[in-house]
């Protein structure tokens, strides 16, 4: 995950007439999509919020600031909200 690339792509999200969310990435000679059953979508939605905590941690961690949570450990951090 920590490789940098030059390859450039944009990554479109949306429902299908399937009932399926497609996640699709484009780019220069390439097409890639990818459909999932509407559970599978919301686990790879927290996926990507959990990722973004951390690495909001780890900026902060940078700065002196705090991190939410265990920022850094691939752990959940505390719920927020009611």
């Amino acid at each position: 995950m920590d490789e940098d690339s030059d390859i450039e792509a944009t990554l479109t999200v949306g429902p299908t007439d399937r009932a399926m969310v497609r996640i699709l990435v484009e780019g220069a000679g390439f097409r890639v999509p990818m459909d999932f059953e509407p559970d599978e979508a919301d686990e790879i939605a927290e996926e990507l919020r959990l990722a973004a905590e951390v690495a909001r941690g780890q900026d902060r961690g940078r700065t002196g600031g705090k991190g939410p949570g265990n920022a850094g450990t691939g752990k959940p951090g505390p719920r927020r909200g009611p």
